[in-house]
């Protein structure tokens, strides 16, 4: 994705480049924030701030425009914001966590990461979907959601609008999962600490895993928020393997610039280590809590602030029923999962 024109030079002063960043950095807070109050008024899962944030963003961008003001603000929150927002989500998985999983379902993680991402690739290339596309979708369904699309285009690099239509393809299957997870376990009679896994094992976002999971109780919601920060903690590998992925498929092609060693996701990895020492403060980690969300939604409603409806339109409705099927597969193969671990 190309940072808009607009962004400041980096040979400008600070007092300079603040002023610059300033009109573009206040309109995606404030944009957040009402996202925030809007989730927190209802108490609906579904509202995730990120998704809100995009909606609010898109909307005023197609009023607004994109004015050269905010330009230097919107490139700053696409870019360096959204990945010091992966960087702090380091501080919200510790080891500790990971391994009282036990190795089964350390290991169920890995395998629906590693299977669903690529089968939604080869799925994405036989339906006629945009590579970049079906791979941000992939990523979405496989680990975490927003959070993994928007990391994942860092390397990836794609359209706005492949970020816009799959952030919504996502929420939309996420929060159907959401929904029919607990009808699901109740009906095929699973045990609390079975069904948090699977919760956690196969729903797209942390919040509509974590919510799933607290439906078949104490338990469940135990064994599926761990679940979830398993994968999470998988999203950094993801993103390396695939800078590398982009830079195999490209290799030798004219005018393609090699794909970025992504730094950001090695910062994560630093942040979990550390986190897992015992030496960061209780208030630093509550503090992320609050942060990365804030955090995401500004560059989520920079996303959609720079937004063409029109490219979005022209997707069609092929990129929808790819993510549906990815659902089903990453669905299926946690039920499987579960029941051999």
């Amino acid at each position: 994705m190309a940072a808009p024109t607009g962004a400041p030079s980096a040979a400008q002063s600070f007092p300079d480049r603040a002023r610059s960043l300033a009109p573009g950095l206040a309109l995606c807070l404030a944009i957040a924030a009402l996202a925030i109050y809007v989730r927190n008024l209802t108490g609906i899962a579904a509202l995730n701030p990120v998704v809100v944030a995009l909606v609010v963003g898109i909307g005023l961008g197609a009023v607004i425009g994109r004015p050269a003001a905010i330009k230097p603000g919107i490139a700053f929150s696409v870019r360096p914001l959204l990945r010091a927002a992966i960087v702090l989500l380091g501080l919200q998985v510790t080891l500790g966590m990971l391994a009282s999983l036990g190795i089964g379902a350390l290991v169920l993680a890995v395998l629906v990461v590693g299977l669903t991402l690529p089968f939604t690739i080869w799925l994405g290339r036989a339906m006629g979907v945009d590579e970049k596309l079906s791979v941000l979708i992939g990523t979405g369904t496989a680990i975490c959601g927003a959070s993994a699309i928007v990391a994942a285009n860092q390397v990836v690099r794609g359209k706005d609008e492949d970020v816009t239509y799959s952030l919504a393809v996502i929420t939309l299957c996420g929060t159907a999962s959401l929904i029919l997870f607990p009808y699901l376990g109740d009906l095929m009679g699973m045990t609390g600490n079975t069904y948090g896994l699977w919760a956690g094992a196969a729903i797209h976002e942390v919040v509509q895993a974590v919510g799933a999971a607290a439906a078949g109780g104490p338990d469940a919601s135990q064994s599926g928020t761990v679940m979830k920060l398993a994968r999470v903690f998988l999203l950094a590998p993801a993103v390396v393997a695939l800078g590398w992925w982009v830079a195999r498929q490209h290799h030798g092609e004219a005018g393609h610039a090699k794909a970025p060693v992504p730094w950001f996701a090695f910062g994560f990895l630093a942040l979990v280590v550390l986190g897992s020492t015992g030496l960061v403060p209780r208030q630093a980690v509550d503090a992320s809590r609050f942060l990365v969300p804030v955090m995401l939604a500004m560059s989520v409603a920079a996303l959609g602030l720079q937004t063409d409806l029109r490219a979005l339109h022209k997707r069609g409705a092929a990129p929808l029923a790819l993510g549906i099927a990815s659902t089903l597969f990453i669905a299926l193969l946690a039920l499987l999962g579960v029941h051999v671990i």
